[in-house]
């Protein structure tokens, strides 16, 4: 049986690294991007990785630069969005793909935060389009989340998980598109917790950080925070909360820690300080951790 044909619009960061899992499945791959230069360095990016991963790099040749998004579009079974977060870009290149595609092609956007709604409210055929969140590096993290709207059909949710399953991806359907998905509710939860403590003086940046790799950080990647509120018990949970809850920051808005940071110029590794300060090998030794470690758990399955 013939794989589906995939169009990966948008070959920088996350682009490459998505046409390189679905090259690597077997799937023929179109890849373009506006900017010429990051396009015409998509498939040398993607041989690196593959050598370093010790991948077949023979997948590259399932993969086909198009200089247009017409060309890149024309026979796609699935096409997916992986260009800049910008809400107005995302909805003209939906509204050019959709007069280029195919009637039957389905339409995803790999936005991190954007409501998939948002996105795709405009389009003529708003059933089948959808959310597919990757995470970053794509070759490396096995998480997809699979958003629906409350248009997208269920044939066209039920194609993507197993498009992404078969693909050796970890595909999750979120019911509702809301910002931020499922991954990035719970990861930014935690960082305005993070943020707050440090705000109070209740500890360090770098207390926080250890904190969390040194305690419960060792025990997510096998055991999720619904698991361990059954493991302890759900009386207890219910204990924990009612007076641990109340005592944790709830703004509805960014901490004005953060925004005091920014407005001073402190935006992290880009500038060697943000809530900690970063000297060029810290920030090379920290990436290579980083990597090191997402390879180790992706041999180990």
């Amino acid at each position: 049986m013939t794989k589906p044909r995939i169009a990966v619009i948008g070959a920088g960061l996350m682009g490459h690294g998505i046409a390189q899992v679905f090259a690597l499945a077997g799937h023929d791959v179109a890849i373009t991007d506006s900017h010429a230069p990051t396009l015409a360095s998509a498939k040398d990016r993607i041989l690196a990785n593959l050598k370093d991963l010790g991948d077949d790099v023979a997948a590259l040749e399932c993969i086909r630069v198009c200089a247009s998004l017409a060309e890149a579009v024309a026979e796609a079974d699935f096409i997916v969005e992986a260009v800049r977060e910008d809400l107005g870009v995302k909805q003209q290149l939906f509204a050019d793909i959709e007069r280029a595609a195919r009637k039957d092609a389905i339409f995803a956007s790999n936005t991190s935060v954007i409501p998939i709604t948002a996105i795709m409210g405009g389009l003529e055929n708003r059933g089948r389009a959808l959310g597919t969140h990757w995470w970053n590096p794509p070759y490396l993290v096995p998480l997809v989340e699979v958003i629906a709207t409350e248009w997208t059909t269920p044939a066209a949710i039920d194609f993507t998980m197993k498009l992404h399953a078969a693909a050796g991806k970890t595909p999750v359907h979120v019911k509702k598109d809301v910002p931020g998905f499922v991954g990035n509710r719970m990861q930014h939860a935690l960082w305005r917790e993070a943020i707050s403590l440090v705000e109070n003086d209740i500890c360090a940046a770098e207390t926080v950080d250890t904190v969390i790799k040194a305690a419960f950080g060792r025990r997510l990647a096998v055991l999720g925070p619904l698991e361990n509120a059954d493991l302890v018990g759900t009386d207890l949970t219910l204990a924990i909360h009612q007076t641990v809850l109340p005592a944790i920051d709830s703004r509805p808005g960014p901490s004005p820690y953060l925004e005091k940071l920014v407005a001073q110029g402190k935006l992290g590794m880009k500038t060697g300080e943000g809530f900690r300060t970063w000297t060029r090998e810290q920030q090379a030794e920290l990436r290579a951790r980083v990597l090191r470690h997402l390879k180790a758990a992706r041999e180990r399955g």
